[in-house]
C-alpha cells in the first residue's frame, strides 16, 4: 500500500510534466510557423516596389504579429529571423519593444510599434501608433501610446533612481531629402507608458530630435562604459543653409549626453578617441543593403 501511495503522485507528476513539455512543444511549433510567416511579409514591406503591396503586406503582418504574440509564453520567443523589425528587449525584461516602418511612393516613411509587457501570462501588448504628423512640437511634447513619435529602434537604456526611465535610440526616416534620429525617453504611469520626459540638462525639450540630409550618415551611440550618448555634430554646408536641416551634415567634431545624477547633461567637443569603437552605434535604412541585417547599426 505504501508503495501504491508512492507511485500515485509520482505518475501524477510525470503527466503534468510531460503535459507542460508538450504545451511548450506546441507553442514554440506554432510561433515558429507564425515567425516564417512575419519573416516573408516584412521582406514584402521593405522590397517590393509596389506602395499598395507594401500596405496590404503591413497589414496582414500586424495581424500576424498579435496572433503570434498572444501564444503562451511568446515573450520569450525571439523571432530573431524576423529581419525587417527591430525587436529589444529593455535591460530588466520588463518589456521589449517592435518596431518597423513602411515606406511610402514619395520617400516619407510610417512607424509602427508593439510594446509587449513581460507577464508571465496573459498578453499585455501596448499598440504604438505613429502620431508624427499631427504632433506640432514634438520636442515638447509627452504622449502615449496612441500619440507616438514613431521611430525604429535600436537600443533600450535603463536609467534607475528616483524617477526610473529608458532611454531609447531611434533611426527615424523622414523623406525624400532628410532623415531623422531620436533620442525618446520612456516611463511608465499606472502601469502605462507614457513617452517623453524633462532630463536633457537645463533644456525643456522632453526628447531630442536630429535631422539631417539623406545623402549621409549620422553616428548616434550609447557608450556604457562612460554612460554616455555620443552623437555627431550637425551643421549647414554654407551660411544660406543654416536654417534648412535637410542639409545638414557631420563636421567631424562630436557632442554626447553624459548621465549625472539621473540626468543627461549636454557635452560638446567630445574627444572619440577615449570612445570605444563598436558596432551598433546606427540604425541605417533596410532598403539600403542586405535585409538580412536587422538593426544595422554601424557607423557608415
Amino acid at each position: 500500500m505504501k508503495r501504491l501511495l508512492v507511485f500515485i503522485p509520482l505518475i501524477l507528476f510525470l503527466s503534468q510534466s510531460f503535459a507542460q513539455h508538450t504545451n511548450e512543444s506546441s507553442s514554440i511549433s506554432q510561433l515558429s510557423m507564425y515567425q516564417d510567416s512575419l519573416a516573408n511579409l516584412g521582406k514584402v514591406m521593405i522590397n517590393n516596389d509596389n506602395e499598395l503591396e507594401r500596405q496590404n503586406a503591413n497589414i496582414m503582418f500586424v495581424k500576424t504579429l498579435v496572433t503570434a504574440l498572444k501564444v503562451p509564453n511568446s515573450f520569450l520567443f525571439p523571432f530573431d529571423s524576423v529581419k525587417t523589425a527591430s525587436i529589444l528587449n529593455s535591460p530588466d525584461n520588463r518589456f521589449r519593444i517592435i518596431s518597423w516602418h513602411v515606406m511610402n511612393d514619395d520617400g516619407s516613411y510610417r512607424f509602427y510599434g508593439a510594446m509587449q509587457m513581460n507577464t508571465g501570462g496573459a498578453l499585455k501588448l501596448f499598440p504604438l501608433v505613429d502620431y508624427s504628423p499631427l504632433l506640432e512640437h514634438p520636442e515638447d511634447s509627452v504622449t502615449d501610446n496612441r500619440k507616438w513619435y514613431g521611430a525604429q529602434y535600436y537600443k533600450i537604456i535603463r536609467v534607475t533612481g528616483d524617477k526610473s526611465y529608458y532611454v531609447l535610440l531611434g533611426w527615424k526616416g523622414y523623406t525624400a531629402n532628410s532623415t531623422k534620429k531620436v533620442i525618446e525617453v520612456l516611463s511608465f504611469k499606472n502601469d502605462k507608458p507614457v513617452f517623453g520626459m524633462e532630463v536633457f540638462g537645463t533644456s525643456k525639450h522632453k526628447r531630442i530630435i536630429f535631422q539631417y540630409t539623406r545623402q549621409a550618415s549620422m553616428l548616434l551611440k550609447y557608450v556604457p562604459e562612460q554612460d554616455l550618448i555620443v552623437f555627431d555634430h550637425l551643421s549647414a554646408p554654407d551660411e544660406k543653409s543654416k536654417k534648412n536641416p535637410e542639409t545638414f551634415g557631420p563636421d567631424l567634431s562630436y557632442d554626447g549626453y553624459k548621465l549625472v545624477n539621473g540626468r543627461w547633461k549636454y557635452e560638446d567637443n567630445l574627444d572619440m578617441r577615449n570612445v570605444p569603437d563598436e558596432h551598433d552605434s546606427e540604425f541605417t535604412d533596410p532598403k539600403k543593403q542586405a535585409i538580412e541585417d536587422r538593426s544595422s547599426i554601424q557607423h557608415n
